[in-house]
């Protein structure tokens, strides 16, 4: 673990010299704060430096190369302003969706490996070595069975980034999930009013017959 630290440390430098200068990207209440810019880049370019940086770590454990994938990235995009509009960074969408129904909504075709996901003033170079330190958004990046990667952001006019990061790949396992619009119940049998015990009868028990009238 270490080593593999050592060497993302090592391929972050080697990418923010291909990346434009950037300023301190710690919170606004720090003195001086100017916020890393995502407007002025290229999406292309910002999506690009996280691969590279991805395929150097995968690359140095004899991991095959992720490529990108324009479904997901819509995914990631999607996702990041819906985190936004809750203020909440977690992996649900506002109307319950879940990672596996958002990129079968966009029409990805594989299995779901992982989503990342972060809010922050960071870089996306910089979002990725927080990740790599974590085991649970470590695992998917470096997942031998994933082969496409996604990432979109939203950024707030004050500078803070709501990032996502969706990786897949191999032959889908889970059959496609349709999800109902919002607020409404799915289609099926009516429910069920629960009954009481004292209610319940026992059916192999004949029920006694009335008694005569005269």
């Amino acid at each position: 673990m270490t080593r593999l630290l050592g060497l993302l440390f090592a391929s972050l430098l080697a990418l923010a010299a291909c990346a434009p200068a950037t300023t301190s990207t710690m919170g606004p209440s720090s003195s001086g704060f100017r916020p890393y810019n995502l407007d002025g880049q290229s999406p292309s370019r910002v999506r690009f430096r996280m691969l590279d940086g991805i395929n150097a770590l995968r690359q140095a454990e004899g991991l095959p190369p992720l490529t990108l994938d324009e479904r997901l990235n819509r995914a990631a995009e999607l996702h990041s302003e819906d985190m936004y509009r809750q203020q909440r960074p977690w992996h649900f969408g506002h109307d319950g969706s879940s990672p596996v129904q958002r990129v079968q909504r966009v029409g990805y075709d594989k299995e779901l490996v992982g989503e990342n996901i972060a809010e922050t003033y960071e870089t996306e170079l910089e979002v990725l070595a927080a990740w790599m330190e974590e085991p649970t958004t470590r695992q998917p990046i470096m997942d031998p069975q994933a082969e496409e990667m996604g990432l979109g952001w939203f950024q707030e006019q004050g500078g803070k980034i709501w990032w996502t990061l969706i990786i897949g790949g191999g032959p889908l396992q889970t059959p496609p999930v349709v999800t109902p619009p919002a607020n409404t119940a799915p289609p099926g049998a009516p429910p069920t009013v629960p009954v009481g015990e004292d209610e319940l009868t026992d059916p192999t028990v004949e029920e006694s017959a009335p008694p005569a009238t005269s």
